[in-house]
């Protein structure tokens, strides 16, 4: 019972220190926004791009610090060390391995996580809807059922269904659980091809050749940079590749069902405003997710690997790419 009040008693305790700090944030006329991200590429430049445009809207100005880890764990943990240096009124991490170094570093400076797949499992809050320390943001876990099901659509014939990602990435791993329970509802098995980092995306791709009918890509921040890699290999195999974000299809996967995350960005540059200039904090902010989603289909793509585009998805696409 001790340590239940214990526990109960940090939340508020931070929440107390915290105010005086908040007070003098409203009164700020420009604010000082520290960006750590894992890496650059189009659907976490979009997340970013989307929050400054946003942020200025809201009629806030802001000086940025903006941080690319280039995909190096470690690189990310030096930067999140260097921002507080930088004593930024907020921090915004964007995916899992940059919001996870800013976690270990920062205590006292509200971070604001986004495109997140499992803050719970990379142990960045308590719970999505009272994440309990500086720590609160949105999340892109993907809808994998329905991304299943849109595969299943092009491919009906399809039995065994790979996948390409990253075990060292917590976002990954809960996706590949995901695929799992979802791909075994639909009498699918699922072949498994790990990298540890960019350079190993085309043999991983090869090594799917002749054991799946498809191939799909989740948010994993390695593979997502070697994305033209898998995209040659599908080319020359006839071998259809699905992504769970909408830029990998303007790239040229044939079709995802995805979260925008330009407007992911907008929408954590709404929590940022509540935070500085409203006084909100984040142990007691839910964290938030996109409910709307869009459907691109690139058209080019499905031909170039072997598969017809239905009419009823082309029917109902947000974006077609010809």
């Amino acid at each position: 019972m001790k340590r239940f009040i214990a526990l109960t008693l940090l939340p508020v305790l931070g929440l107390l220190s915290a105010a005086p700090a908040m007070a003098q944030n409203q009164a700020k006329q420009t604010y000082t926004v520290s960006v750590t991200q894992i890496v650059e590429h189009p659907s976490l430049d979009a997340v970013r791009q989307g929050f400054m445009d946003e942020f200025k809207a809201l009629g806030l100005d802001a000086k940025y610090n903006v941080h690319s880890a280039q995909g190096n764990i470690a690189t990310a943990n030096q930067i999140a060390s260097q921002m507080l240096g930088e004593e930024p009124d907020v921090v915004l991490a964007i995916a899992t391995p940059t919001a996870q170094a800013a976690a270990q570093k920062i205590k006292n400076i509200p971070i604001l996580i986004t495109a997140v797949t499992d803050p719970v499992g990379a142990g960045l809050v308590k719970s999505l809807q009272a994440p309990g320390a500086n720590i609160t943001g949105m999340t892109d876990r993907s809808p994998v059922d329905r991304q299943l099901a849109l595969i299943k659509e092009f491919v009906p014939g399809a039995k065994r269904l790979g996948i390409i990602y990253n075990a060292g990435e917590a976002n990954s791993v809960t996706t590949f659980g995901q695929v799992k329970a979802e791909a075994a509802k639909l009498g699918w098995t699922v072949m498994p091809a790990t990298v540890a980092n960019s350079a190993g995306v085309t043999q991983a791709a090869k090594s799917l050749v002749g054991k799946a009918d498809a191939i799909y890509v989740g948010t994993d921040n390695t593979v997502i940079t070697a994305l033209e890699a898998i995209i040659k290999v599908c080319q020359q195999n006839k071998l259809p590749l699905f992504s769970a974000d909408n830029d990998s299809v303007k790239r040229g996967a044939v079709a995802a069902l995805a979260v925008d995350y330009y407007r992911m960005g907008k929408q954590t540059a709404h929590m940022a405003k509540r935070i500085l200039v409203d006084g909100a904090t984040p142990a007691t902010m839910p964290v938030e997710d996109l409910q709307e989603l869009e459907l691109y289909v690139n058209k080019g793509a499905a031909k170039a690997m072997g598969v017809n585009v239905p009419q009823a998805v082309l029917s109902r696409a947000d974006k077609i790419i010809e």
